[in-house]
């Protein structure tokens, strides 16, 4: 017989989202996707995700590509969509971050209680606090059924992997800027 896919969420489409909504799609899942970027729209598409979609204005972001804080009107639509969809996954990856500031809580309480028991919460933004109102940095923990996990790090929990990228960008480095012996 076949399984049904897991339904899952991905909060923040940078370097580290858009990698989880492909590693996520590519092990068979359904993946949805939310940014406040409007740029992020084309490339989570890309990806075969669907993204999650508010009204969303270049004022989201700075000219360097990165998020910037909402106004209150903005947090509570954001808040609706994020609730809704919570409702209905089975894992939320969670990334989003502002540069140089705490991450901004995206996950209220209310929204994991109203979770499907089983489901999880990954939380990569844990070293900046989380997005995650329950988020505990360092810790796995279980609410009412939900796993929330906010190890810190997890890059260097797969060493293997993390070496191998670093190596290979190095090596890309390395060839970009040493032409005939030469730097």
């Amino acid at each position: 017989g076949t399984i049904k896919p897991a339904h899952v969420l991905i909060i923040g489409a940078g370097v580290a989202g858009l990698q989880a909504i492909a590693t996520a799609g590519r092990l068979g899942a359904k993946v949805e996707a939310f940014d406040v970027r409007p740029a992020a729209r084309e490339q989570v598409e890309s990806l075969g995700a669907k993204f999650i979609y508010m009204d969303l204005d270049d004022s989201s972001e700075t000219e360097s590509g990165y998020a910037v804080e909402m106004d209150e009107e903005f947090i509570r639509k954001e808040m609706e969509l994020l609730h809704e969809a919570s409702k209905r996954v089975d894992a939320i990856i969670t990334t989003a971050l502002i540069f140089g500031k705490k991450a901004p809580i995206l996950i209220k309480d209310y929204m994991i209680n109203d979770m499907q028991t089983g489901s999880c919460i990954i939380d990569l933004a844990a070293d900046n606090g989380g997005n995650c109102d329950l988020t505990q940095p360092g810790e796995i923990i279980n609410h009412k059924g939900v796993t929330i996990d906010g190890r810190l790090n997890l890059p260097s929990q797969m060493p293997h992997h993390a070496s191998q990228m670093l190596s290979k960008n190095i090596s890309k480095l390395l060839s970009e800027i040493i032409k005939n012996g030469k730097i």
